[in-house]
Order: C-alpha cells, then structure tokens, then sequence
C-alpha cells in the first residue's frame, strides 16, 4: 500500500472517529433506527476506541447493542439549573412536578405490558404519586383539570423524544382535551439504559432532597495517587466538554493543581478526538466548537430575542468595569428604550406593557446557560467571557471609522 493512499485511509478514519464522538455528545442516546441510523453505524464502527477514550479520559461508561448505543455521561456539577428538561414542542422548563411525573412515569413503564395506553398509563401514575412521602413534600397528582394533564403530556413527548416510548396510534391533544387516548410500544433496551449515575437511587438513605442529589453524583477521590490523579482528570474533562466555559476560580485546590501541570495533554487529547479548539485565557479555559453544533444554546442567535441576548451581552460587557453588579431593573428600563429603537424589526409583542421584563429573563437564562453571566439577588455580575461581546472604541481603517470586537 502506497504511503499516500495509507495516509488518506487514516485521514479518513480518524474523520469517522471524530464525527462519532460528537454525535454521541451531541446525543449520548442514540437509535439504531430513525434520524440517528448513520451517527449508530459510525459509532458501532469505531466502539472500541471510543470506549477506550471515554473510560481513560472521563470516566463515562459506553454502552452499545444491536438497539442502543448509549454514553453514560456523569454530570460535573449538581448545582446548574440553566440546562433544564423542556417540553419538546413548546421549548417550555419543566417545572418540579414534571419532574417528578418523569420518574414516576418510568416506574410505571418499568413494569407495564410490552405496549400501555397513555390513559393505562396516567392510572399507574396517579396510583405512584399516591405515596405519603410525595404529598408530605407538596407533590400531588390526580390528573384534575386540562393543566394536570398537559403536564402529563409533557412527560410523553420527553420520553418520545428520548426513544422510551414509540407512538403507534393515538393523539397526545386529545388526551389533554380528555377527547381521546394514545398507544405507545416501550423500548424496553431504552429504558434500561436511560438512567445516568454512579450509583442507584435505592441505595441512597438520605431524605432531602440537596442530600440524596448530592449522594447520587458522589465520586469521592481516592488516596492513592495514581487513582486520584485519574479522577481529577475526569471531572476536569468532563467539565471541558459540557460547560461553555471553566473558570479557574471554580476549581478545588487539587483540581487547579492538575490543571497547571496537566492542561496541555487535557486539552490536546479532547481536540484531537472532538475538533473542539481550547481557547486558553488567565480566566480559565472555553473548548470553541467551530462547527457550532455541539451545544443545546447558541448566541447569537435570530430574531426578537437573539438581538435582545446581543444587546444587553454588550451592554453588560461594556460596564463590567464600572460596577461589580448591574440591576436587573436597570436592564428593563433598557430593554424597553431599546423596544421602541429597534420598532422596525422586533415583534411587534415586545413593546407591550411588560414585555421587557420577559425578554430579559429570557436573554439572562441563556448567558447564564452559556456561563457568560452570574445572576444574584442584587443583581448580575458579568463574568471573564463576557468580554468578547464588548465593543471598542471606534479606530479609524482607511479613514473609515470601525468598531472592533474585543475576544
């Protein structure tokens, strides 16, 4: 074989190794069937050293059948609200009590027929949310009323979205108008797999609820050496490729200690496998997707809300040297101003009576989704990140004047 065409098959495979393992951190649960048929095949394909690479370098099991190819993804952190489930048509946060329907919703499937009804399954539902321990915590759920069973709903287009449950007939909005019911098959391999913890829950005995999600996530660093240094290195690549940014000033003593000696290979290895670029500053570290498909939020992004996200994102840039926090009052008074500046191309919703306060809730949930923002109840504070969405003062190119944007 000639060196060039054993260069190019190299070249090659290293590019189907590499559009694996983003389609399985796009999508750690991905479907030999359907939309995700490809992204399986590639990851079939290369299991071996995907596995080999995600046990060495995060810790995340790589679970593969002739139905599911499934990455136990380990979350870093336990305290980040800004990633929240959403109802997969309206984009709407679940709220508590979705959360809770989706585990009780999975108990239920755990022990139901190959194929259940969505009434069949509301029953088994109502009869779990009946435990004293649920209503002690404020949980009720009797399915009464149009909004109990929306939030029902919910729950079934998550688990369709997720591949739990297929539909084969029926209709979702004729059970919210108790007009009609649905018919699902239960992708039993799916929902063996679905849970994702170093643990079980059963085996946890704390009661609060911080304590038992604290319990849950728990890897606690072992004394010998080598195997702390192989933990460390787990939570901090873990942490490089789902957070938007890791800021130095949030890591424990050891984990900046390995991050000073260890930040190179870290780095070098998740580039090499994923494409993603490390952007190394004082501040901490961002891994940059140039192909921007990595991430469930964007910014910029379109429309009414995406100008408003880009607008307050310089505003606050612009002022994070003039004062530790900026109220969020202050942002509303701009938002609405800014309404009438921009009339000609918002929505024409955005200069109604209150709709600042909205925009800018939403605008603040995604710079603090991306790690661009701290929010406080004396209100947000711009963190290192932010900068990059700062303009210049104007400098003249060609005795033009042209604002520069400052990375």
């Amino acid at each position: 074989m000639s060196e060039a065409l054993e260069s190019a098959l190299d070249h090659a495979r290293s590019a189907e190794l590499r559009q694996a393992a983003r389609a399985l951190l796009r999508r750690p649960l991905l479907h030999a069937a359907g939309d995700d048929a490809e992204d399986f095949r590639l990851v079939r394909r290369h299991v071996g050293e995907l596995r080999a690479w995600f046990d060495t370098n995060t810790g995340w099991r790589l679970i593969l059948d002739s139905e599911v190819a499934r990455l136990v993804k380990v979350t870093p952190t336990t305290d980040d609200p800004s990633h929240p489930a959403r109802d997969p048509r309206s984009r709407v946060p679940f709220s508590r009590r979705r959360y809770v329907l989706v585990c009780l919703a999975l108990s239920v499937l755990e022990r139901s027929d190959a194929q259940i009804t969505l009434g069949r399954l509301a029953e088994g539902v109502i009869l779990a949310a009946a435990d004293e321990r649920l209503a002690r915590a404020g949980v009720i759920f009797a399915l009464d009323g149009r909004e109990e069973r929306a939030d029902l709903v919910a729950v079934v287009r998550l688990l369709l979205e997720l591949g739990v449950l297929a539909r084969v007939a029926g209709d979702e909005d004729a059970f919210v108008r108790d007009a009609g019911d649905a018919l699902y098959d239960v992708q039993r391999r799916v929902l063996a797999v679905i849970l994702a913890a170093p643990r079980g829950p059963s085996t946890i005995a704390a009661e609060s609820f911080t304590e038992r999600l604290s319990q849950l996530a728990l890897e606690p660093l072992p004394e010998a050496e080598d195997l702390r240094n192989r933990a460390l290195r787990h939570r901090l690549t873990r942490r490089l490729l789902d957070d938007p940014v890791l800021y130095n000033d949030e890591l424990d003593p050891a984990q900046a200690g390995y991050l000073i000696g260890q930040r190179a290979a870290l780095t070098r290895r998740i580039s090499e496998l994923t494409g993603l670029i490390a952007e190394v500053r004082a501040e901490g570290i961002a891994m940059v997707d140039p192909d921007d498909d990595l991430t469930d939020v964007r910014m910029p992004d379109a429309g009414t809300d995406g100008h408003v996200t880009l607008l307050l994102a310089e505003h606050l840039a612009r002022r994070a040297d003039e004062m530790d926090e900026i109220a969020e009052a202050d942002l509303h008074r701009l938002v609405k101003r800014l309404a009438q500046e921009h009339r000609a191309y918002w929505r024409r919703s955005s200069r109604e009576p209150g709709a600042e306060v909205a925009l800018v809730e939403k605008a603040l949930e995604r710079l603090v989704a991306l790690q661009l923002i701290r929010r406080g109840p004396d209100g947000v504070r711009a963190l290192p990140a932010l900068a990059r969405y700062a303009l210049a003062a104007p400098t003249i190119s060609g005795g033009l004047p042209q604002l520069e944007l400052q990375a």
